[in-house]
């Protein structure tokens, strides 16, 4: 049974970044996913190479949280306000053509900054799960064809859900395939698969973070600036399950 752990986050600021260089040092994630847009962005660039994961670093595409990189974004309503992203995502907003055009090159620079920085992008999921909005996922498959980008994140397909949310989930993921993307079987949280087997080829989305204690966490929420949650596992000793990164799927 193989399994990918990816740290979602990774340059959004200075702690989850370190949380997830010490995931990394601790063999309980595979891969991590790099915000360009994040506060911490050069120096998690750094980490990375100093630590040894630079191979493992895919794109955390953003369009909620965080200040844009291009000016075009800024004059839509429906992303941004005063200039940074307002964090609320309207997932069946129609997009006119010109909100596509600036979601297009913002996405854009987003991969490129990235890959400037000396980083092959092994895959692309997002901020927020963006990229699986319905007028948002044309242009995110545009742009990972235009950048190389072969290998991209499931709609989240196991847990608790509902039968009509995961039929819109495997029409997304079915199209997904269909674009020519290379995808897990499925993909979830840690609360996933809490009291559940860990069905093969599957991809476990993890946020790494500190508590107040410390302790390294995946985070679910915070707490007066303070990030809390449970303890991140190590699912290769605990499950029972072989650990294998995007760059080997």
């Amino acid at each position: 049974m193989s399994v990918t752990i990816n740290a979602d986050d990774y340059g959004l600021n200075e702690h989850c970044s370190k949380a997830i260089a010490q995931a990394f040092m601790e063999r309980k994630i595979t891969d991590t996913t790099m915000m360009a847009t994040g506060e911490y962005f050069d120096e998690a660039v750094a980490l990375a190479k100093e630590q040894g994961f630079i191979n493992a670093i895919g794109v955390h595409l953003n369009l909620t949280e965080g200040e844009p990189l291009t000016e075009d974004i800024k004059s839509c309503g429906a992303f941004v306000e005063d200039g940074i992203f307002h964090h609320r995502n309207n997932r069946l907003k129609f997009l006119s053509k010109n909100e596509k055009d600036a979601v297009y090159h913002e996405l854009t620079a987003q991969i490129k900054k990235i890959q400037n920085a000396g980083i092959k992008i092994t895959h692309a999921d997002s901020h927020h799960h963006i990229h699986t909005a319905i007028f948002i996922a044309p242009v995110v498959a545009r742009v990972c064809k235009e950048q190389g980008i072969k290998k991209v994140r499931l709609h989240r397909n196991i847990g608790r859900i509902n039968a009509i949310k995961m039929f819109v989930k495997n029409l997304y993921n079915g199209w997904l395939q269909r674009q020519g993307f290379i995808t897990t079987d499925y993909f979830g949280s840690l609360f996933d698969i809490e009291n559940t087997e860990i069905p093969d080829h599957c991809e476990i989305m993890v946020h790494p973070d500190f508590d107040k204690n410390g302790i390294l966490i995946d985070r679910i929420n915070e707490e007066n600036g303070v990030p809390v949650g449970q303890k991140l596992p190590d699912l290769s000793s605990e499950r029972n399950v072989t650990l294998r990164g995007y760059v080997e799927l």
